[in-house]
């Protein structure tokens, strides 16, 4: 059962995808981002996980853009978790999927989290396989990998990819079977170059989606093996316990990957999970970005000004904040005044927003300031409210003349989106608890290849 390829576009990039079973239900299967659509049929071990989800559903798959048959992205281009959910999200209107079970393995169902927390009118169903929230280890994060496994990952990419020297980890069963070890490195050739790899594996040991656990809406399934040595079971029992309702089962193992050990066990569990029934989501509550703007100095220089003037150049203001909303995805909320509410479906997309924002309005002497935070919102009509709008227009508040101010949850979210930041310290928000740590983003906005960079 090899099915066909099909291409379909995210921007301008032509994404990869293939389609195998009928459903429904329709299930999402997102592996490892280290995959190839094609090459993955070749081994039995690899194409027994989609073939028996193709069993009991319409099975949908796919390659992020610079991974295995997608288009190949420049290395001075970063990717991000956002672009990757835009992959996926064009996949999905390609086949005519309007809602779907999630299926992510690894790093994966780091991005499959932060998709049903966007998006929970389009995800029934989610099940996490030996994933994580985070992967990098912190204070508040003990069992996070530390910075020498994240070093010897670094070298063993950069010195030896496409040799399969992985696989140890990955599936020590497999590590001294020759046979397999030479296929193992062609996938791992044919999925990525050394460069791709690199920049990838970068991406998702900075992301961090722990604040946006509490927004998924919908049943998961976690299921990890106790003797992962890459993601260990910590990580699971970590995200079970901060997605509400969320089943947990650890099953015995040492291996990594989805298709190594007993996978049909997994795929047991699995396939009773899926098949159960569902309510539909609450779809008044999502995960957004908001994007509070606020002109510097507007009482002042409507005095200077006279009415007639000031009117004039706050309907400039308006039409070019409403402009870069339309070309930046973001849906107006409110225009209260001289300043603006925003939402966004990814945080990248609304600093970058911002950014274009504050420099057009340059050109008509305005200075605005801006403050982003991401966080779970309930819809009232064409309203919103919750913590979340709370502490975004908090944030503004600490933001100074032609700034942009986020919180540390949006500069977790946009690892590998290339913006640069600068920490501005802790900060106390009027009417939330707590002190919150601030970060300004860097006024040139310059890329760089390994992700997130803050500015010293």
């Amino acid at each position: 059962m090899r099915p066909d390829v099909d291409y379909t576009k995210s921007g301008r990039l032509s994404i990869a995808y293939q389609v195998v079973g009928d459903g429904p239900p329709d299930v999402v299967f997102v592996p490892e981002w280290f995959n190839n659509l094609e090459t993955q049929w070749d081994d039995p071990r690899f194409a027994k996980f989609p073939s028996r989800l193709a069993t009991f559903a319409r099975v949908i798959m796919l390659n992020q853009r610079g991974i295995g048959l997608s288009d190949p992205i420049s290395l001075d281009d970063s990717t991000s978790a956002e672009d990757w959910i835009d992959d996926l999200h064009a996949v999905l209107e390609a086949v005519g999927a309007e809602r779907v079970a999630l299926v992510g393995t690894g790093t994966a169902g780091t991005m499959a989290l932060l998709f049903a927390a966007t998006h929970p009118d389009r995800v029934s169903r989610l099940v996490l396989v030996n994933s994580t929230a985070r992967t990098a280890a912190d204070d508040d994060y003990p069992f996070g990998s530390t910075p020498e496994l994240r070093e010897r990952m670094r070298d063993l990419m950069d010195d030896a990819w496409g040799q399969a020297a992985i696989l140890p980890m990955l599936a020590p069963e497999l590590a001294d079977d020759a046979r397999f070890r030479d296929w193992y490195g062609r996938f791992e050739r044919l999925a990525a170059s050394p460069g791709m790899a690199l920049a990838a594996q970068r991406m998702v040991f900075d992301l961090d989606v722990r604040n946006v656990l509490d927004a998924v809406q919908c049943p998961t399934l976690v299921v990890h093996r106790t003797g992962d040595p890459l993601i260990t079971v910590e990580h699971g029992r970590y995200v079970a316990e901060h997605v509400a309702g969320a089943q947990l089962l650890e099953i015995e193992g040492d291996g990594h990957a989805y298709w190594s050990g007993d996978s049909d066990r997994l795929l047991d569990e699995i396939q009773t999970f899926l098949t159960g029934e569902t309510g539909p989501a609450d779809t008044t509550r999502v995960l957004a970005t908001v994007l509070f703007t606020d002109i510097v100095g507007s009482t002042e220089l409507a005095a200077q000004l006279g009415d007639k003037r000031w009117a004039a150049l706050l309907e400039d203001h308006h039409r070019i904040a409403r402009d870069e909303f339309a070309r930046f995805r973001g849906r107006e909320v409110d225009a209260a005044g001289d300043g603006f509410l925003a939402t966004f479906d990814g945080p990248a997309r609304a600093i970058r927003c911002a950014c274009a924002i504050r420099d057009a309005l340059r050109d008509l002497d305005l200075e605005i300031r801006a403050g982003l935070h991401t966080g779970e919102v309930e819809a009232h009509g064409a309203a919103i409210i919750g913590i979340a709008v709370h502490i975004g227009a908090r944030v503004m508040v600490s933001a100074e003349p032609g700034e942009i101010l986020v919180s540390r949850t949006v500069v977790d979210l946009v690892a590998g989106s290339g913006i640069a930041f600068r920490d501005r310290g802790r900060h106390s928000l009027k009417g939330v608890d707590g002190r919150w740590q601030l970060f300004a983003v860097d006024a040139d906005t310059p890329r760089y290849d390994r992700g997130v960079a803050l500015v010293e």
